[in-house]
């Protein structure tokens, strides 16, 4: 154990005069309350985390391309999303221990350096077993990205803010897939299918460049760098599971467990849902998709503003239940009702994906500077590698009651994320030390 003196609490009060902050009221008082260090650091998180939204999607939008290819069944399609989030865990795990020992900014470029290089290699794959080992590499960044920049921001970020402002960080996955969705449109309207899967990985090059403005621009919070020089306990995975930690280590991957799980197997399987079963063309899952990511948007935001609001558990409980119920209506819109079918996407979205917006803030708070970012990036990632199963199960169960049936499966979840709030502490408004 460290045998240092509790550090200053990192809240938004305690930056140096250099950086002071203005008022944090307003409709954008939470941005204004960083300061120019902290919306810097929010910058550089939101960014990477949109790229890495990008970077996933490009798998799940082409993977009708991909089974045409190498012709896959459902349960090798499938196999490529559980790949990757199995892997994620253990990048994820990784990248917070790296956190916690040289820092969140050199461990965010490590990581979406990582997703992006890899990326691009599945563009070059020449069979499903070159692409699958691909795939699970760039795992190991898409794992560890998120935990880092939540990280990174959420030590900047005040206590009265903290939900709301990791809301936001949220909100850049629906940019990433907004993005993703646009270049699929895009590219599978002017090139063959054949080609079109391959340009969509090489376009994962773009994250690069945000590495290169992060390594000018960007930097730890000045609290979270003297911890960690001071800290004999930084990034050691046995601190997290001592008797003080361990509860809510098994608890917050219960938690991560369930919410993946629904979330994965709905963003896995819905484009291949819409494509074949529903008959839609590139063009029109296109406009589908854009009802969908619309509420996801929207959902991070409002589920950012309700964790504070609410609470961290009011705000996950209220939203597993409302997105355990979208699933089953989705999933079981009559044929010929295209219509519903597009309107319920924004619901579907909205809670699946308000539901994520706690997540930084509550995980963050639940465990100690010295190894946040090892608590943040195991459980996370854990709950990730877990909930991979629930994608796969889905594509077995595709062959036998279709994908619209199967997806129902990804309902249970969030019964699961439910459940294991039982275990866990409220902490809104808690200062970060």
């Amino acid at each position: 154990m460290s045998t240092t003196p509790p550090p200053q609490a990192l809240s938004a009060d305690t930056q140096p005069a250099t950086d002071e902050r203005p008022a944090d009221d307003g409709a954008l008082g939470w941005l204004r309350a960083l300061g120019p260090r902290g919306r810097r650091a929010f910058a550089g998180a939101f960014g990477g985390y949109a790229l890495d939204s990008y970077d996933y999607f490009t798998l799940p939008l082409s993977m009708v391309a991909l089974a045409a290819y190498f012709g896959l069944d459902s349960g090798q399609t499938g196999l490529f999303t559980t790949v990757t989030l199995v892997v994620s865990a253990i990048g994820g795990a990784l990248a917070g221990v790296m956190a916690d020992r040289v820092g969140r900014v050199k461990a965010l470029m490590i990581t979406v350096i990582t997703y992006a290089v890899f990326t691009v290699a599945c563009g070059f794959a020449p069979n499903y077993e070159t692409l699958l080992v691909f795939r699970a590499l760039q795992g190991l960044g898409f794992g560890g990205e998120w935990a880092v920049g939540a990280i990174l921001v959420a030590e900047y970020a005040s206590a009265k803010h903290r939900g709301r402002t990791l809301g936001a960080i949220q909100s850049s996955w629906a940019v990433g897939w907004a993005l993703a969705a646009i270049m699929y449109t895009l590219v599978f309207s002017f090139f063959g299918d054949d080609m079109a899967w391959r340009i969509m990985f090489w376009t994962g090059a773009l994250p690069a460049l945000l590495v290169i403005w992060m390594r000018r621009r960007v930097q730890d919070a000045p609290q979270a760098i003297a911890v960690r020089e001071q800290s004999t306990e930084k990034g050691s995975f046995a601190a997290i599971f001592k008797p003080g930690l361990l509860r809510t280590t098994a608890f917050a991957v219960l938690l991560s467990t369930g919410v993946q799980g629904g979330y994965y197997t709905l963003a896995t399987w819905v484009p291949t849902y819409l494509k074949t079963e529903r008959g839609l063309s590139v063009v029109g899952t296109g406009g589908y998709l854009t009802f969908l990511i619309s509420g996801a948007f929207l959902g991070y935001l409002t589920g950012g503003y309700l964790t504070d609001r609410l609470g961290r558990r009011r705000n996950i409980w209220l939203f597993a239940l409302l997105s355990a119920v979208c699933i089953l209506a989705y999933a079981n819109i009559p044929d010929g009702a295209n219509t519903l079918l597009l309107v319920l996407g924004f619901p579907l979205g909205f809670c699946m994906s308000a539901i994520f917006s706690g997540f930084g803030s509550y995980l963050s708070e639940l465990y100690p500077t010295a190894v946040r970012g090892t608590g943040q990036g195991f459980t996370y990632n854990t709950g990730r590698a877990v909930g991979a199963v629930f994608p796969t199960t889905v594509g077995f169960l595709a062959d036998s009651w279709g994908v619209g049936g199967a997806l129902v499966f990804g309902a249970i979840g969030y019964g699961l994320a439910a459940l294991a709030l039982l275990g866990l502490p409220e902490t809104r408004g808690k200062e970060l030390a």
